[in-house]
């Protein structure tokens, strides 16, 4: 196959949605397919074998890390040389839009794939009079596509009962060798607890935004005192993030990667996690495969993993002493954390990336094939 990927994030960036790709081109070229990557500037220009078009780019208001990707005429051109199997666009805006156009107007299919939940989110910033037209932007990104992939069936549920056609879910998968009980370190351990490490040590990893609440864990560490946290992740909130924790006792690392991340998770002793518009959450998975329990609010995609005192605690999305309450009771037992670490490891276990992009790539032949005139 050869694909034409629309990565409005990606590289240098780091998040969910960019693993999620990263693990989508790393699958591709072990099979022997190929694909052009079109992304915002800054990017790499190949990637597992792919060649990676780098496009100007604007940064986006409030959230300068996020890039705007722009079609240009030289990336039509280049489509237009390339002569893709397939369209797959994730999070389509501007540049996906574009590219989808280009694509159905010369009968090329279109896989489009919704990570975000910017309704969600919008009414989480106290906008909630423009939710119907957050959602009436995403339906008109996704308009046309011949399959629109979820990473869970809470929001393929959702993008339904808002009118989103041709669903699907496609799942996210994890990496049980590098993500593993085993890569506790006790110099990490030492670092992320600022020298305590026989406190209690909660970890969050993830985007640090106003919409991820993780100033919610302030009031954790208030009621309970003997915990540490340590914060693994940066973003436009990080500096009031660092007001709000000031006295507290908080550790923030910025970005980790590779095995400083996977040493980090394993060396915690219990994973929080605090939005509750999430339409999966990968970080669950990695902290699930490292072996931490977790506590999660019972809402959005988190769920298509995490089950309450199987793999995790839940607590009610919109209520900090629920969460106090699980989180408290995770340090209060330590059998409870230990048969929910070994029931997140074995969840972990299940998911694995091989199957979930397998899965995928057959949906891609099939969008392909279904394209193609039938020989009488």
């Amino acid at each position: 196959m050869r694909i034409a990927l629309v990565a409005e994030t990606f590289l240098p960036k780091v998040d969910g949605i960019v693993n999620t790709l990263c693990q989508l081109l790393e699958h591709l070229d072990r099979h022997g397919h190929e694909a052009l990557v079109l992304a915002p500037s800054g990017a790499p220009v190949r990637y597992a074998g792919h060649r990676v078009l780098g496009l100007p780019s604007l940064p986006m208001p409030f959230y300068p890390e996020l890039r705007v990707a722009l079609p240009t005429p030289s990336a039509m051109r280049a489509l237009e040389a390339y002569a893709p199997d397939l369209v797959q666009v994730a999070n389509p805006l501007i540049l996906g839009v574009s590219v989808k156009r280009w694509a159905l107007a010369r009968g090329i299919p279109v896989a489009a794939s919704y990570h975000t939940d910017v309704p969600g989110f919008t009414a989480r910033w106290g906008l909630k009079p423009l939710v119907p037209l957050a959602w009436a932007g995403m339906r008109a990104a996704h308009r046309g596509a011949a399959l629109n992939l979820c990473p869970s069936r809470a929001t393929a549920e959702e993008l339904a009962r808002q009118g989103f056609e041709n669903l699907a879910v496609w799942g996210r998968g994890v990496d049980t060798e590098r993500f593993h009980p085993c890569k506790r370190s006790p110099m990490w351990r030492a670092r992320l607890s600022a020298g305590e490490p026989e406190r209690p040590l909660l970890l969050y990893v993830g985007r640090l935004s106003p919409e991820k609440r993780v100033d919610w864990i302030a009031d954790v560490l208030d009621a309970l005192p003997e915990a540490r946290l340590a914060v693994v992740g940066d973003g436009p909130a990080r500096g009031s993030l660092e007001a709000r924790f000031a006295g507290r006792p908080v550790v923030f690392t910025g970005y980790l990667r590779g095995e400083d991340l996977a040493a980090a998770y394993a060396s915690a002793d219990h994973f929080v996690f605090v939005g509750a518009n999430e339409t999966l959450g990968n970080v669950v998975l990695e902290a699930m495969a490292s072996g931490l329990p977790v506590v999660a609010p019972a809402s959005g995609g988190v769920l298509e993993h995490l089950r309450h005192e199987q793999t995790g605690l839940l607590f009610e999305p919109d209520r900090r002493e629920s969460l106090i309450a699980a989180t408290a009771r995770l340090l209060a037992d330590p059998a409870l954390a230990a048969r929910l670490a070994q029931g997140a490891r074995a969840e972990a276990e299940a998911s694995p990336w091989e199957g979930v992009l397998t899965e995928l790539v057959a949906r891609q032949r099939g969008l392909i094939a279904a394209s193609r005139p039938q020989a009488p």
